[in-house]
């Protein structure tokens, strides 16, 4: 199973319950799609096995990374690709909608994961999978913990 979430802006008591929601379910990776604002709320996910990307408000990219590296997460980059279970991942925050569409377009997915938006988006489009589980904005926190399970390609949102 892969966790899903994007767009926590730095609202601690929805990533407290974020994680809580993670660690029971125990997913194999944890995909964040960017916009975690400080280094500091790393922190807060530490004991998960996180790949973080960039969001356009993630400003301290050098702080981020040196955090994410004192607990052992993958260096955060601006996209990142994966595979699981035979599957082709592509993470990006969706900042650059050329970009994004660009890649939804070449087909050589099977899931893309994005943010940006701060709305919900679980779409197909041909083979491949968009999925956006919405934003912790603090004032308007209606996003969703994805878990994706590949092997029978089911998305569960879970409420925070």
């Amino acid at each position: 199973m892969i966790g899903i979430i994007t767009d926590t802006h730095e609202n601690v008591a929805a990533v407290k319950k974020i994680v809580e929601i993670l660690k029971q379910r125990n997913p194999e990776i944890v995909v964040h799609c960017g916009d975690i604002i400080s280094p500091l709320m790393l922190q807060e996910f530490e004991g998960l096995p996180m790949k973080f990307v960039f969001g356009n408000n993630d400003g301290e990219k050098k702080g981020l990374n040196a955090k994410a590296e004192s607990f052992g997460f993958e260096e955060i980059t601006e996209d990142k690709e994966f595979e699981n279970q035979g599957k082709k991942f592509y993470v990006y925050h969706g900042t650059d909608k050329h970009k994004l569409q660009q890649k939804i377009d070449s087909q050589e997915y099977d899931y893309i994961i994005t943010g940006h938006t701060h709305e919900l988006r679980d779409e197909k489009v041909g083979k491949t999978r968009i999925i956006n589980t919405g934003a912790f904005f603090i004032r308007n926190p209606d996003g969703k913990v994805g878990l994706l399970d590949v092997e029978t390609d089911t998305l569960e949102l879970v409420d925070v």
